[in-house]
């Protein structure tokens, strides 16, 4: 089972936070993690944000992102969105 962390921080506090689980491993990982990012911004009525090139460098070597309010078109009140994969 493949499960993503999303949760948003705000004054180095946890304001939100969900589990995102997808069982179809006919995806490949890249897509899971689209998906599973999809499901976070739906679940915190968020826009999907911008994969800026740090941001794909930190997934890839960590399996972790931060997305700043840079990474989003739209003014948002909490000061990132992280994610990380918890399990494959």
């Amino acid at each position: 089972m493949f499960r993503m962390w999303g949760k948003i921080i705000k004054d180095n506090h946890l304001v939100k936070d969900t589990v995102i689980s997808i069982g179809d491993y006919s995806l490949t990982r890249t897509q899971m993690v689209f998906q599973a990012l999809d499901e976070i911004c739906y679940e915190f009525d968020l826009e999907k944000p911008i994969w800026l090139d740090a941001t794909v460098r930190e997934f890839q070597i960590h399996s972790k992102a931060r997305f700043t309010r840079d990474c989003f078109i739209e003014a948002v009140d909490f000061d990132f969105l992280e994610i990380q994969v918890i399990e494959e």
